[in-house]
Order: structure tokens, then sequence, then C-alpha cells
């Protein structure tokens, strides 16, 4: 079992504290315009920023977050990538590692996996 099997609550139990708000889970505007397209459904970052059952807005748009659990670089698969609005995990890396020159792309690299969906009206 991997930490991907976290238990998870509205209130993050068996989670470790927030280390930002969920209101910087996502921010680039194209990334903001793959989530409001339904092209982007998950987003990774290196700490916490939102609890499941948390709503992030973007332009207007509701979408509640409905996982949030551990992941290493290494276990991404091209369903992942295709979560975050890429074609494959080759397409992700190259990006991330675009927005952040000199960082090291490491198999055993942990990161924090956000998943949500659009709230409907």
């Amino acid at each position: 079992m991997n930490d991907s099997n976290l238990p998870e609550s509205r209130e993050g139990a068996g989670l470790p504290p927030k280390t930002c708000s969920i209101d910087r889970l996502v921010t680039r505007a194209a990334d903001v315009d793959k989530v409001l397209s339904g092209a982007k459904t998950a987003t990774r970052r290196n700490g916490r920023y939102a609890d499941v059952g948390e709503i992030m807005e973007l332009q207007g748009e509701r979408f509640e977050v409905t996982k949030v659990y551990r992941q290493s670089l290494g276990e991404l698969t091209d369903a992942d990538a295709a979560a975050e609005g890429f074609g494959d995990v080759a397409a992700y890396r190259d990006s991330i590692l675009a927005l952040h020159p000199g960082m090291p792309w490491l198999p055993h690299m942990q990161v924090w996996v956000h998943e949500f969906r659009k709230v409907q009206p």
C-alpha cells in the first residue's frame, strides 16, 4: 500500500497541515484555461494546498477538491499526465522543468496530488 491510500475527509484527517491556501492551487493562466475547459482535473504541488471538499473558484466557476494524496514522480502514468492536461508523462515533465529551471526530476521525489471536479450549479 502506498501513500495514495491515506484516509481522506473534509477536514483532512490523516493528512499533515496545509502548506498553502487553495487560492494558490491553480494560478497560471494556461492552467486556469485547462481547468475551465475540463482538460485539467488534477494538479501536483510540493505542498498540500487543499482539503477534500474544499472549493476552488476560477473565473466565477467552482471546483470541488475530491482527493488529496502523495505520489512519487516515478509513479506518474500517462493517465496522470492527462489529468494534468498533457498528452503524456514526458510532456508534463518537460513543462514542469521549464517552469522550474535547475530542478531535478527524481523518481523518488514526492508531490501532493489534488484532484478536483466542477461543481454543477
